[in-house]
């Protein structure tokens, strides 16, 4: 109900206001300058209101109203791939904190010398995961080495794994004989109780092969909860993929967005450019970017799929 709520009174407001700029423009000469002017802007106001609720309409499925589970990994590459993950946690975490969402940092690895290796978070607000499907796949990104003495360019990679947080609206049934958990000290700073026990928990489902692991709590018990609600979510968004890999089938022309598919670029030299290599869409303010300026990507990218449905 609140889902539908977000598409149907924005639409029947905004029809309303359209009818009554109408009503005013029918009644108003065009020697008035002054009301012309009022109106004008009225229906400029309007018109981006319209596109915001029909980018909004884009996200019509079942799953895209959910939270959403992120999770980078460095690709090859060292020290400047984890730099590179922890560029594009800040990245989603600045995108989230202009949507004011809320985000929870689930798993953490820091790199050796710099950076992160890998790192789990959920991000909690309306239609997270319908924006946020958009960025899995492989991110490149190209620049000269802060690390390196000899200021050559370097390339690196990192993927980005995004799957719903599924609510208890949706049943995934999970046996206990298919579950392999074990447990370890947890690494990196944290409490005095953190560090110390083992109470991070790492969860692998046999059938499937995913392997999930938490270890943001204190309590051995809360980091095995945790764990378990992303394992459902990772075996309910592997369900999804099935049946939209049997629907692709039926349009030669759709291509697949697989774990090991470069979608875009990121260029900080010799020039600065973005640029998404499923939809075309690019930007030559790549800092912008990086700053969590993603909505056009994302726009682009929901526009694209919408018209290959």
């Amino acid at each position: 109900m609140k889902t539908l709520r977000q598409k149907v009174e924005p639409f029947l407001r905004l029809s309303s206001a359209l009818n009554e700029v109408q009503e005013l423009l029918d009644i108003t000469e065009e020697k008035d300058t002054a009301s012309m002017v009022h109106l004008e802007e009225e229906l400029q106001k309007l018109k981006e209101e319209i596109n915001t609720l029909e980018f909004k309409c884009l996200l019509n499925q079942e799953e895209d109203v959910l939270n959403a589970i992120v999770s980078i990994n460095a690709g090859a590459g060292g020290t400047e791939s984890c730099d590179w993950v922890e560029m594009l946690y800040r990245m989603y975490a600045k995108w989230a904190d202009k949507k004011r969402y809320k985000i929870e940092r689930i798993d953490y690895l820091p790199g050796e010398e710099a950076g992160i290796k890998n790192v789990t978070f959920i991000i909690k607000g309306d239609f997270v995961y319908g924006y946020l499907k958009s960025e899995r796949g492989v991110h490149r990104l190209v620049r000269i080495s802060p690390f390196d003495a000899n200021k050559r360019r370097h390339t690196s990679f990192a993927s980005v794994w995004v799957v719903p947080e599924i609510d208890e609206s949706i049943k995934v049934d999970i046996k206990e004989p298919d579950l392999k958990i074990d447990t370890y000290r947890a690494s990196g700073k944290g409490g005095q109780h953190v560090n110390v026990t083992d109470s991070a928990v790492r969860i692998t489902h046999l059938p499937t092969g995913i392997v999930v692991q938490c270890q943001n709590e204190r309590s051995q018990y809360k980091n095995k909860q945790t764990a378990m609600k992303i394992l459902k979510s990772r075996i309910y968004e592997k369900e999804l993929e099935k049946k939209k890999e049997e629907l692709a089938k039926q349009h030669e022309s759709k291509k697949s967005i697989e774990w090991g598919s470069q979608i875009r670029s990121y260029v900080l030299h010799p020039y600065s450019m973005v640029k998404d290599h499923r939809t075309g869409y690019e930007t030559g303010s790549a800092l912008y970017v990086l700053d969590g300026d993603l909505d056009g990507f994302i726009e682009a990218y929901l526009r694209k799929m919408k018209t290959k449905e």
